[in-house]
């Protein structure tokens, strides 16, 4: 968790979504390819490739490569490939999130082997005794892996249980806050003073109320944010969310589909003559953009 978080302060707070539906490329590049998943890849690889100092990780959701059957999931293990090689930290979008066996083998297929990966969301919502198994991975015996654990989700149906009223006082995103407190403070001791927990908690910004009591509710966890751009998220909410340990701020659709709004592209979409590098190349104009909307929503409030 601590190289994401150097990584973002040194490029800057964007994570790029790799959440890539072959959907997101128009039908002209999609037909130069044998497979949805042979597109899909080539797109992935035209942004690693030169993502450059435009964000500082990459999110990969796996259920976009499931839904493409064993070729897809071949392409989930090679953009995680690719992301190694140009030493991007990857977040794997799993929520993983169950007992005992099962659980030490959700974390054992994402944290070793052909899977292998950085950092993985988990879902507490089972009971805490379902995170053990992948904070055990989380110390530096075991490669120094990190979890990210949703906490407050962008979906408006985290009201249903998140915002709900425990008989004991707070709400249980409260109750799973604290836990994630605990978890920091007894992993302190085995990493540098300067480094952040790598127990790091989904923090969505399609909500300001309590953005700025969430922050600093949680001093020393780093925080995953998704829910800006495309579910319409502001930046001077995520901006927020990135003070004390800080954070990362994910955009997917946003970037990966800004082909369909870029207005330098319009002739060529009228024509049906899109390239694959010029979708790249306008995925990639969004990010700078992006990355500039963040930093300047940060400026603004002092971060």
């Amino acid at each position: 968790m601590q190289i994401l978080r150097e990584a973002c302060a040194k490029n800057g707070p964007l994570c790029v979504g790799l959440d890539t539906d072959p959907s997101y490329l128009p039908p002209e590049v999609l037909g130069l390819y044998k497979s949805p998943a042979e597109a899909v890849l080539a797109y992935n690889r035209g942004i690693i490739e030169k993502l450059g100092d435009k964000a500082g990780c990459c999110k990969v959701q796996i259920a976009y490569y499931e839904a493409m059957g064993l070729s897809g999931l071949q392409t989930y293990v090679e953009t995680l490939k690719l992301l190694k090689e140009h030493k991007i930290p990857c977040i794997s979008d799993v929520k993983r999130g169950d007992i005992a066996d099962t659980a030490k083998a959700y974390a054992r297929a994402h944290f070793s082997g052909d899977l292998e990966t950085d950092i993985i969301t988990v879902n507490p919502y089972m009971g805490f005794d379902t995170l053990k198994p992948f904070t055990e991975w989380c110390t530096p015996e075991k490669g120094g892996k990190g979890i990210f654990v949703l906490l407050r989700t962008s979906n408006p149906g985290m009201q249903d249980l998140e915002n709900q009223n425990l008989s004991s006082g707070g709400v249980l995103l409260d109750r799973v806050g604290a836990e994630l407190n605990r978890i920091a403070l007894e992993m302190k001791p085995l990493y540098d003073k300067d480094c952040c927990s790598p127990v790091g908690a989904v923090v969505g910004c399609t909500e300001e109320a309590n953005a700025q009591a969430l922050r600093k509710a949680y001093p020393d966890v780093f925080f995953l944010i998704p829910g800006y751009g495309a579910q319409g998220g502001q930046a001077r909410i995520a901006a927020t969310l990135l003070g004390e340990a800080g954070g990362t701020v994910n955009s997917s659709r946003g970037i990966l589909c800004a082909w369909k709004k870029d207005a330098s592209l319009e002739e060529k979409r009228a024509k049906n003559a899109l390239t694959l590098d010029d979708v790249v190349q306008s995925a990639l104009r969004a990010a700078d953009a992006a990355k500039k909307d963040l930093l300047g929503a940060k400026a603004e409030i002092g971060l």
